[in-house]
């Protein structure tokens, strides 16, 4: 086999490749309840350290074994919290976390007007919240439902967090889900975070879609709602 050949075998090999790569992700689109992912807005693996695309605010933000890890710095006087500016209304975010000694970590969405809504994890288990517009207080938070469920530290978790208009919904390691709705979950949204109380939590694999309305939720919903009775 000349030369010639052997290049333009090695080059079938790695596009062969690419494309087995390329249609592995494909497969790693979250499942959902309430809508129906689409375009792929960004994603992130979380392998090195926070560059321009997110923003540290508090806390300390490292590499560990391969992945994020974050905890709260004392001197701070504030939990850690990491943001990434994007812009949207509707959207499947994915994420898989690890507790390694934290309090809390949780998922925060944020529009012009400062906190909108968040998913709050612990170890004891999860809820979907709608958040007080900063030093509005008019605005009122609440918990629209809480999850008990044990999550266990040391383990790696996957998150699936679902806004659609007014309605929010997160799913745990595809089997647990709390949801809700506020109309005040409604309208553009401009950054999302995420934050962590104490030491430590590890995060992986961030991924962000478009959303589109799934016309099996309803009654999806109404299951759930027999579940929780």
């Amino acid at each position: 086999m000349n030369r010639t050949v052997k290049v333009c075998a090695a080059l079938g090999l790695l596009c062969a490749c690419a494309y087995l790569v390329v249609a592995a992700e494909a497969k790693d689109e979250p499942k959902t309840l309430l809508t129906t992912p689409s375009n792929a807005a960004f994603s992130d693996d979380m392998t090195q350290a926070p560059g321009k695309d997110w923003k540290v605010a508090k806390g300390k933000w490292q590499i560990s074994d391969g992945v994020l890890r974050a905890n709260e710095v004392k001197e701070d006087m504030h939990g850690a919290v990491m943001r990434h500016t994007v812009k949207f209304e509707n959207a499947v975010i994915a994420y898989s976390f690890k507790l390694d000694g934290a309090k809390s970590t949780s998922l925060s969405i944020n529009d012009a007007k400062g906190h909108n809504c968040r998913v709050a994890i612990t170890p004891a288990g999860f809820s979907v919240r709608k958040d007080s517009h900063d030093k509005n207080v008019a605005d009122k938070a609440a918990v629209l439902m809480e999850k008990k469920v044990a999550i266990k530290p040391g383990e790696w978790h996957t998150m699936v967090i679902e806004l659609y208009g007014k309605e929010l919904v997160a799913t745990l390691d595809g089997k647990e889900t709390a949801f809700g709705e506020h109309d005040g979950l409604t309208g553009e949204k401009t950054n999302l975070g995420l934050t962590v109380a104490g030491e430590s939590v590890s995060f992986k694999h961030f991924r962000m879609y478009e959303a589109k309305p799934n016309k099996g939720w309803e009654a999806a919903k109404t299951k759930l709602r027999e579940e929780k009775k």
